[in-house]
């Protein structure tokens, strides 16, 4: 089955280009009406997956990088320079130390609580739209299996009509059917699998909050203790 599948593709590639064969079989298959709710569910969610792979790229920095800067900006200007790092510095990581920074006044738990509140924010502008996106996901293949209904009871409507069964007199009602259900079923897998990009890009960015708001609470810690939170004695040597 996959090798005729591919065999077809091949074929249609050498004989009449592969945009012109799915030009036609979107033109079969839209005899039914199908294709084309199908055909603007796939682009709704692309353009959805094409805004969140932006923002999500736009929000993904170098985390480790801009700890250690943060942890340095601390010990040797304290924390309005670290503040001001973070306010220059786009992202979500960012955004959090920023908030976090603004409260150690009031103390470490309030730093804590400004940091676990902007962080929530923070996973919900990240998940933003997503929600469309997995609606898009689903409504592609139940139209594509909509339209195999409607063929299937097009071609045995064409059955009664004729009181006999050809195979040219139903043929039609069924391409019909296999043709809206093989497009939803594309639509879906192509949105199944950006869905699944972006949901995994997220989780990375979440994950390196948590953690580096872990590092910031302890730098902080360690700054009001009067402890050195970066070691720079090899630096200082290697000078």
């Amino acid at each position: 089955m996959t090798s005729s599948i591919a065999l077809f593709f091949l074929q249609a590639g050498v004989d009449q280009g592969f945009f012109n064969v799915l030009v036609e079989k979107f033109n079969e298959g839209n005899e039914g009406g199908f294709m084309w709710p199908v055909l603007v569910a796939l682009i709704l969610g692309l353009a959805i997956f094409l805004e969140r792979i932006i923002t999500l790229n736009l929000a993904d920095i170098d985390t480790r990088k801009f700890i250690v800067d943060v942890q340095e900006a601390l010990q040797e200007g304290g924390v309005p320079a670290a503040k001001e790092l973070c306010a220059e510095t786009r992202g979500p990581v960012a955004s959090v130390f920023q908030a976090g920074l603004m409260r150690v006044d009031e103390g470490i738990e309030a730093a804590e609580k400004a940091i676990s509140s902007y962080g929530s924010i923070e996973m919900s502008f990240l998940e933003r739209g997503l929600v469309w996106l997995s609606l898009f996901i689903a409504i592609a293949p139940m139209l594509g299996f909509l339209g195999t209904v409607v063929g299937m009871i097009q071609a045995f409507d064409a059955i009664e009509q004729a009181g006999d069964i050809s195979p040219t007199l139903v043929a039609g009602g069924i391409k019909v059917a296999l043709l809206t259900t093989a497009a939803g079923l594309l639509a879906g897998i192509i949105l199944q699998v950006g869905y699944n990009y972006c949901v995994s890009k997220i989780d990375r960015l979440i994950s390196e909050m948590e953690e580096s708001s872990i590092t910031l609470i302890d730098s902080i810690v360690m700054l009001k203790e009067g402890e050195q939170i970066v070691d720079t004695s090899g630096s200082d040597s290697a000078e």
